[in-house]
């Protein structure tokens, strides 16, 4: 059995709108729910999958959900046995910022001393006992590090819609931890593949560390939304009216622009403040691309009528 620390929290991150899979998940499950509640693999959807796999790392009673409001359809059988303070139900998808942002608050509230994990949900492992491995070691190394953990992969291929890390040589410690040298988002075909002859890994979006240590990097980054998100957080305080606590999230979202943490906190981090932990070669893949789906369900062995009818209904156009 796997072992548990009192201060390890997890933030499934499960609140994108999955345009890019529109098509394709609409094909699968008939509706117009995003990936992460679609079956894209067959059986679990992504969402369980991610669940499921967290849980082998960070105890269910401190693992949180955030998602969308208007998603509630799609995930409410999925987590109907989730305590509702562990859903974060945001009223409107305003980016990847505001979400992480509203889930440190809430674990900073319960936990000042937590040590978080984010985990998008819309990722595949092809070795899923060695990702956890690497991840027990990367809260390890959180826990004593400092500063916030990217967690990387290997790369196995140029691969230019992915987010690099280039890591500085030789500055580790007993953790296992590198210093960031750079960040390479999105690079072209050409410059990926020097990246991959360098040595530099796919960033996976995994992060970990302690609470105030995020904390301390979005209000360096953004002040102004951390305020507005810690006003309304020390305004609910003593709050006993959950619905009165709701409309002020609902009337800070409604002020909101969308913000990327990569983009707009990652990106403006002096780089060697930041360490990065690879987990080597795990099969990581990112399901935000209907090529990468259809690769791994051909690899899953799946039906090979599903990938024939799904080629078809791509090709034409089909919505």
């Amino acid at each position: 059995m796997r072992r548990f620390f009192q201060n390890r929290w997890a933030v499934i991150l499960a609140g994108g709108d999955g345009v890019r899979l529109r098509s394709l998940t609409r094909f699968v499950s008939g509706d117009e729910r995003p990936k992460q509640f679609c079956p894209l693999l067959g059986g679990r959807t992504l969402l369980t999958r991610t669940k499921e796999r967290v849980s082998c790392a960070v105890s269910e009673d401190r693992t949180l959900f955030v998602v969308l409001s208007s998603h509630e359809p799609f995930y409410r059988d999925e987590l109907q046995h989730v305590r509702s303070e562990r859903i974060l139900a945001q009223p409107a998808n305003r980016g990847t910022l505001p979400a992480i942002l509203w889930s440190l608050l809430s674990i900073r509230k319960r936990d000042p001393d937590a040590v978080v994990g984010f985990f998008p949900s819309d990722h595949h492992y092809a070795e899923e006992d060695r990702f956890l491995a690497g991840i027990d070691l990367a809260f390890d190394a959180a826990l004593s590090h400092g500063s916030v953990v990217l967690v990387g992969a290997a790369a196995r291929y140029a691969a230019p819609d992915y987010g690099w890390i280039e890591a500085e040589a030789h500055i580790s410690d007993a953790t296992g931890v590198l210093r960031v040298k750079r960040f390479w988002e999105k690079p072209s075909l050409h410059v990926a593949q020097q990246l991959l002859e360098r040595g530099c890994i796919w960033n996976t979006f995994v992060m970990l560390g302690r609470v105030e240590a995020f904390l301390d990097l979005i209000q360096a980054a953004e002040p102004e939304i951390f305020e507005m998100f810690h006003r309304v957080f020390e305004s609910s305080a003593g709050d006993k009216n959950q619905s009165f606590a709701a409309a002020k999230l609902d009337t800070l979202y409604q002020r909101l622009n969308s913000a990327d943490f990569s983009n707009q906190v990652l990106s403006r981090t002096r780089p060697n403040t930041l360490g990065v932990f690879s987990l080597g070669d795990v099969g990581w893949t990112d399901l935000g691309d209907p090529g990468r789906v259809m690769t791994l369900a051909a690899g899953a062995g799946m039906p090979e009528l599903w990938n024939a009818r799904w080629g078809q209904h791509a090709l034409s156009g089909t919505n």
